[in-house]
């Protein structure tokens, strides 16, 4: 074994809340170390936003986020907002911009994102381990001492203060796993329930098989579950529904229960339907849905017996079944596509044992937990990124005042 190294500060994983935690949490000269099984910084920040990285949002506000305290992340939030981010991105020379509903994305690659972080880390003379496996954590009467496994052999550490910020179950392939769960409970933590959040929905039976037959079809849509709704594209997969409004709706969807979905949004198909029959009633019903819906899933909705009918021939019968399939089509998913492409974990490090202010265990001094690992969840578009600088700035900001207390 290597001689032991002491640090002020160590935290476990190297992903947008743990680098951006660093950062701050040596800008007042304490000794950071910032370290992580995977073999390169920031793999999360990489992959998202198709390589571009929607990095946050310009309407971040706690009320975007999940939580069974919906109060906890307000803190954090509003002492390091978007625009304190944003601020930051523009500091370093990235060019940015806005796609719709306030989503911002890096002009060239991801990477410009983790390129800064590892800048910001090396202005305060952090130290990155990649490559590095937690083997065991323990406190100490001065703080916590670590045993971690890097490069063949297996090294001690001692820290005043441990960050644990290793991220969800979400997306395995890039190393995802329960550590952060299993460090929480083993210091007493309690843990809200954990599921795959910002994911695809699944099908079986009938519903597959026509979901199936329209795979790639995209249309604009309101998804409702309960009282949440969401208005952005579906898209229909081989597995079931995917797209923007559905991945929102998975985060509040619970199995036996249906969504509903409104597939042209701000139009009465009731209403345009009979309208339709009295004002151009030798139409097809097809050539006319066609207008409002993609074709394909005009053939779905009418099938066989509807696809060639004349409009004027139909009754208020049915053309009250083909709106309420238009505009009120209720589905009950089976399940979702689960952790291996659902963006974030639901539920985590319950709140309760946190301090909102730093992040900081209530009961063990020194013992923080940040980002995704905690039971926040943001909606899609930028807000889970938000959530790891803010509660990555509120933990570093907390121990930098420690170093110079």
């Amino acid at each position: 074994m290597v001689a032991e190294a002491h640090f002020d500060t160590i935290i476990i994983g190297a992903g947008a809340a743990g680098m951006q935690a660093a950062a701050f949490a040596g800008a007042r000269g304490g000794r950071v170390l910032v370290f992580d099984h995977a073999r390169a910084p920031g793999e999360k920040i990489r992959i998202s936003g198709g390589g571009r990285c929607n990095f946050t949002n310009m309407g971040a506000e706690p009320k975007n986020f999940l939580s069974q305290n919906p109060h906890f992340a307000k803190s954090a939030l509003k002492r390091y907002t978007q625009w304190d981010f944003l601020d930051l991105v523009i500091g370093h020379g990235i060019p940015y911009h806005e796609k719709t509903l306030g989503q911002l994305f890096c002009d060239r690659s991801a990477k410009d994102i983790i390129t800064m972080l590892l800048d910001e880390m090396a202005k305060i003379g952090a130290a990155l381990w990649l490559q590095t496996k937690l083997v065991e954590l323990s406190q100490t009467s001065d703080g916590f001492s670590l045993l971690v496994e890097r490069e063949g052999q297996e090294r001690r550490l001692s820290a005043r203060q441990v960050v644990v910020a290793c991220g969800g179950k979400s997306i395995p392939k890039m190393g995802a796993s329960g550590l952060g769960y299993q460090l929480a409970e083993q210091f007493g933590l309690s843990l809200t329930p954990t599921r795959p959040a910002l994911v695809p929905l699944t099908f079986t039976d009938g519903l597959l098989e026509d979901c199936k037959a329209l795979a790639g079809v995209a249309a604009d849509a309101v998804v409702h579950h309960g009282k949440t709704a969401f208005e952005e594209a579906i898209l229909f997969t081989h597995r079931g529904l995917s797209g923007p409004a559905i991945l929102q709706i998975s985060s509040y969807w619970r199995e036996t229960t249906p969504i509903r979905v409104d597939l042209a949004p701000g139009w009465s198909a009731a209403d345009g339907l009979k309208h339709w029959r009295t004002q151009a009633g030798k139409r097809n019903l097809s050539t006319l849905l066609s207008e409002i819906l993609p074709q394909r899933l005009v053939q779905s909705i009418l099938g066989p017996d509807l696809a060639q009918a004349r409009i004027g021939d139909q009754s208020d019968r049915t053309l009250n079944r083909l709106a309420d399939r238009i505009n009120r089509w209720e589905v009950l998913p089976t399940g979702s596509e689960g952790y291996r492409t659902a963006e974030v974990t639901l539920g985590g490090v319950d709140t309760t044992g946190l301090d909102s202010k730093t992040m900081e265990t209530r009961h063990v001094q020194g013992l923080y937990f940040i980002g995704e690992v905690v039971d926040v969840t943001g909606w899609l578009g930028g807000y889970n990124f938000q959530w790891a600088w803010s509660s990555g700035w509120a933990c570093g900001a907390a121990i930098a005042e420690k170093t110079t207390s």
